[in-house]
């Protein structure tokens, strides 16, 4: 008996043994997933949010899929083209990256289109917007298809609703301004530049003059010879963006200083969760286009993130950014569930056979705070379906720190107001 005890003892031991050296092999599996985001530079505070929102998102399924530990590892691009696309190489010939998540500047996106192609790697919903990436993808869809679909579509696609807001608001006599005079500004990027010229044709369209296209650097935050030029144009309008919330709170408090008596378009102003520390009430009766936390899923969500991050979420930067992270985590199952594997080429798979027709989609119903639906189609690409059901901006106006739609009017909350 005694020997049957120490014989079936060794052999339990040997089984133990060989399962635990499975289980193991399966946990050293490992999926390596690149986030990419300006961690440091003039656009850090963005890069922050997009840390944030990524951690959250991947670890609400523990970071795991399958038999798959997902590890995350941090692109900073630095708001640098060049540097971005070192950063990028890096990741993945020493960190061994698989896969790539998001972006935020269109420089940075057009310059690392090159280097996803050159590794095959996908990189999914990469922010950076200008049509110059749009032409970039077309000029060669087969080499580009590693950038995978785009987190902001071209803002010509979405810069109409504020000429569309101001007409409207002038039609109903809300708005009487002196002359149809605008300004146009920018950062001196692809974004800036895009976003300028997109601007500059939807105000020509109804009437109105443009006097210039004034574009700065992204470090700028000194505008009063700017704003003295304007004022003394006498405009009733200045309409722009950057992506630096230095410049662009410098740019609206300043305003407010030397009494330019303007309507002011400051496209993305919300993008940074604190905007209103920096602007205070100087920000009243500007015009922004972003998305909005309305719901109360994304009023708590809101609440959890500034609990355990410590700062006020912006729908643009963390909203949108989480939704695109748990829209990619969704690609990564269905490629896990496709295969029982994920590598570059699963996942791309998945991405070019079910997401690019429309069949693979994001929508409320899958948890998404901000837009109704996220899709794509084989028209669309590289863009998601801009559609009132789908990828959609309203237009807000500002008062005291809030945000409020002001249109389309179907979705209005309050009433345009003509400000100062």
């Amino acid at each position: 008996m005694k020997k049957v005890g120490i014989g079936f003892t060794a052999v339990l031991i040997s089984v133990l043994l060989v399962v635990g050296a499975t289980r193991a092999l399966a946990e050293d599996k490992v999926l390596t997933v690149g986030v990419m985001a300006p961690f440091t530079g003039p656009s850090a505070k963005t890069g922050d949010e997009f840390k944030s929102v990524s951690t959250m998102a991947f670890d609400n399924i523990n970071n795991r899929i399958g038999d798959y530990k997902i590890e995350l590892i941090w692109i900073d691009s630095q708001s640098d083209p060049a540097k971005a696309a070192s950063a990028y190489a890096e990741a993945v010939e020493r960190k061994g990256m698989e896969v790539g998540i998001l972006n935020w500047h269109s420089s940075v996106a057009i310059s690392v289109m090159d280097v996803a192609a050159q590794y095959k790697v996908p990189h999914i919903f990469a922010f950076g917007a200008a049509p110059i990436i749009n032409e970039k993808y077309n000029s060669d869809p087969e080499k580009y298809q590693y950038w995978c679909g785009k987190g902001w579509p071209v803002p010509a696609k979405l810069t109409l609703g504020y000429t569309e807001c101001l007409q409207n608001a002038i039609d109903k006599g809300l708005w009487k301004p002196e002359k149809k005079v605008a300004a146009i500004y920018g950062e001196d990027t692809d974004w800036g530049r895009s976003q300028g010229e997109a601007l500059t044709e939807e105000f020509k369209k109804i009437g109105w003059e443009v006097i210039s296209q004034d574009y700065f650097p992204p470090t700028q935050t000194d505008f009063y010879p700017l704003l003295s030029k304007w004022r003394k144009a006498g405009v009733a309008a200045i309409a722009g963006t950057s992506t630096s919330a230095p410049a662009i709170t410098a740019l609206v408090k300043q305003a407010d200083e030397v009494g330019l008596g303007a309507m002011i378009i400051a496209d993305g102003l919300g993008w940074v969760g604190d905007w209103y520390k920096l602007t205070g009430k100087s920000s009243n009766y500007v015009l922004d286009m972003i998305p909005t936390l309305t719901t109360p899923e994304a009023k708590k969500w809101a609440e959890m993130i500034e609990q355990k991050y410590g700062y006020k979420p912006s729908p643009s930067a963390s909203g949108l950014a989480y939704d695109w992270a748990n829209y990619a985590i969704k690609i990564l199952q269905r490629a896990y569930e496709k295969h029982n594997e994920l590598n570059r080429t699963t996942i791309l798979d998945v991405f070019q056979t079910e997401v690019v027709p429309g069949k693979l989609t994001y929508s409320k119903a899958d948890g998404a705070l901000i837009m109704n639906e996220y899709r794509f189609s084989e028209s669309s690409m590289p863009d998601a379906v801009v559609a009132r059901d789908g990828f959609y901006f309203p237009v807000i106006q500002y008062v005291d720190g809030e945000g409020h739609i002001v249109y389309p009017e179907d979705w209005k909350e309050k009433d345009f107001q003509p400000g100062k």
